[in-house]
């Protein structure tokens, strides 16, 4: 079984991280949100579009090892490893902002997995498995490529996508139950695990 996973906001969760920066900016209120949408929609809102962009730079960038993974990703991670099942990063970012210092996107994630995804110095996702395009279309390219079986996203437009494989399970990665009208969402990571661990028992 190959499993496919997004990066960004599937794996890593931004919403403390982006609140914080724009805390220690000063460009939020006080009673804003500890989300990133919240952060986002109040810089938009204020006309800050600019603020918003290169903000987004510095958190994917120099502050990226602050950002945390969602509850129970290490432990699918473990799980998954455990159970013979191939796992493959496959994301997309552009390489540099669109604001601001040209920081290497692609290699703040990449020490964000070496550091974070590790299991007492192991790293739960090898290196060669672990691919960030410049692009959506190239994203989905990759997952065709890679032949996953299954792939999470928090992305419809990447999952419903017309090139997107169709002998790809798609499972979309919707904690906040943003996306009510698809079956093929997934509230949280442990749920992830159990839908895996059922279809992994069934196979026996």
């Amino acid at each position: 079984m190959r499993v496919g996973i997004d990066f960004d906001n599937t794996i890593v969760s931004y919403d403390a991280l982006f609140h914080k920066v724009a805390q220690e900016q000063g460009v939020i209120p006080a009673d804003c949100l500890p989300t990133k949408l919240a952060v986002r929609n109040h810089l938009r809102i204020a006309g800050k579009e600019d603020i918003w962009t290169e903000m987004q730079g510095l958190v994917y960038g120099p502050r990226m090892e602050e950002a945390s993974a969602f509850p129970g990703v290490f432990e699918f991670l473990r799980w998954a490893r455990d159970s013979g099942i191939d796992v493959a990063i496959i994301s997309h970012r552009t390489q540099h902002p669109f604001l601001g210092p040209r920081y290497d996107l692609h290699a703040s994630a990449r020490r964000w997995v070496a550091s974070q995804l590790i299991d007492v110095d192991r790293p739960l996702i090898e290196s060669e498995a672990v691919f960030f395009e410049l692009t959506r279309e190239q994203k989905i390219q990759r997952i065709a490529a890679w032949q996953c079986d299954y792939f999470i996203d928090d992305l419809p437009e990447v999952l419903w996508a017309p090139s997107f494989p169709s002998t790809t399970v798609k499972l979309l990665f919707d904690p906040d139950r943003t996306h009510k009208a698809t079956d093929a969402g997934m509230e949280d990571w442990a749920g992830i695990r159990r839908y895996f661990e059922l279809r992994c028992s069934t196979r026996h």
